[in-house]
């Protein structure tokens, strides 16, 4: 073999490039650990929705932010994993989105989305305006969805944006919405008024409500607004005044549907 120039060439390059790789590794671990390439600047921006315009941060503090990252960033500006640092913010309360990236030479953008509150889901959740359930513990003026289980809350807050643009014209809107297990719908107004929709025809019914309000239902107390309107009957309606238990129906000889 020592008498064999090719193979010797050949060890050679072998051993040279096993040296070449080992001092790049070497290098490369120096060059990824503190304090070479310190983070020395973080760029948090707020968005909403699709918005390219900065927006304001509302219910996430600046404070969290450097909490967030004293305790939860790790390396420097090559080391440091984006997608971790990514997954630390969504765990704040607030937050719906994050997205991280690097800035050069020493830098990190932090673009941050918050939810915008639309409903109470229930007594112990938030649902944003995407329909989507978020938990923090604060108390707001929002009404209250309810619904058979979670994934339903986007869909009832597509209904809420329905009812509520038809009931415009009565410069009234819903205080509580509530869509049950077996999909039917019911609404109180802020007035106090509880509107029973079904499962059918349910803008159909609310836009027949809307139509006779002024001309009939409203002139029928017009000290207390009504406490109950069944709209579940094909040609009229059932109210209950306030502190009336009994139904009255405004149609007779007609059946009730669902």
């Amino acid at each position: 073999m020592w008498n064999n120039h090719h193979a010797l060439d050949l060890l050679a390059k072998i051993l040279f490039a096993l040296v070449a790789m080992a001092v790049l590794y070497a290098i490369s671990l120096q060059l990824i650990k503190p304090p070479l390439f310190p983070i020395k600047e973080i760029n948090v921006q707020a968005v909403q929705g699709a918005e390219k315009n900065d927006a304001e941060l509302h219910n996430i503090t600046y404070e969290q932010i450097e909490q967030l990252v004293r305790n939860e960033m790790e390396g420097n500006f090559i080391s440091v994993n984006l997608t971790a640092v990514r997954e630390a913010f969504i765990k704040l309360p607030w937050v719906r989105e994050a997205r991280v990236n690097r800035k050069w030479p020493n830098g990190l953008n932090v673009i941050l989305e918050e939810h915008q509150a639309l409903a109470y889901w229930g007594s112990h959740a938030l649902v944003n305006t995407y329909g989507e359930v978020f938990r923090v513990s604060v108390e707001m003026d929002l009404p209250v969805f309810t619904g058979p289980n979670e994934a339903s809350a986007y869909e009832v807050a597509l209904q809420y944006a329905r009812f509520n643009k038809i009931l415009v014209p009565l410069q009234q809107h819903i205080a509580e919405i509530n869509l049950t297990p077996r999909y039917a719908w019911r609404i109180q107004l802020n007035t106090g008024t509880i509107l029973e929709l079904g499962r059918n025809e349910i803008e159909e019914r609310l836009t027949r409500y809307v139509s006779v309000y002024n001309h009939s239902i409203a002139r029928l107390n017009q000290q207390e607004p009504l406490a109950y309107v069944d709209l579940r009957y094909p040609n009229g309606f059932a109210i209950r005044m306030p502190e009336v238990m009994q139904h009255v129906p405004r149609k007779s000889g007609t059946r009730r549907e669902t």
